[in-house]
């Protein structure tokens, strides 16, 4: 018997069982990619020196400053351009944290829903603001000197 009450219709409380057991599967999966995917950026990490080694530095997944280590180099350059090499070691950090979150959240939960979407673009957020006006890359050391 087919319609409103059996073969699939409405009131066939097999049907409601099994769209109910799909519907719960489906949940419980995105529980369970949302946790993978929440515990593979918590523990995400990233090390970025700057393009003349004045500056090595390592983020947490906020993008939070975890390590400094400056080479023995600065001692030749002025505290500005330290500055600017930290500065710009930070920035690279931010953004191959951001990219690499953008990764984990594609293979873990994936980019069609509008959750991933509002995850990903919070993370873009946070991780990528407009640079600061005035602060770019440090010059170069070309032997005799640094130059911007």
């Amino acid at each position: 018997m087919s319609g409103a009450l059996g073969g699939g219709g409405v009131l066939d409380p097999d049907g409601a069982m099994d769209r109910m057991r799909a519907w719960k599967g489906r949940i419980d999966k995105l529980a369970a990619d949302t946790k993978v995917m929440s515990d593979r950026l918590q523990e995400l990490r990233v090390t970025v020196e700057d393009d003349n080694g004045l500056a090595e530095v390592t983020v947490d997944s906020s993008g939070a400053l975890l390590d400094l280590r400056l080479g023995r180099q600065i001692q030749r350059v002025s505290p500005e351009v330290v500055a600017e090499a930290v500065m710009a070691a930070i920035r690279r950090a931010k953004g191959q944290l951001a990219e690499r979150s953008q990764e984990i959240i594609a293979e873990t939960v994936g980019t069609d829903s509008a959750a991933a979407r509002a995850i990903a673009e919070r993370v873009h957020r946070q991780l990528r603001p407009d640079p600061e006006p005035g602060w770019g890359e440090p010059g170069s050391y070309d032997g005799h000197g640094w130059r911007r």
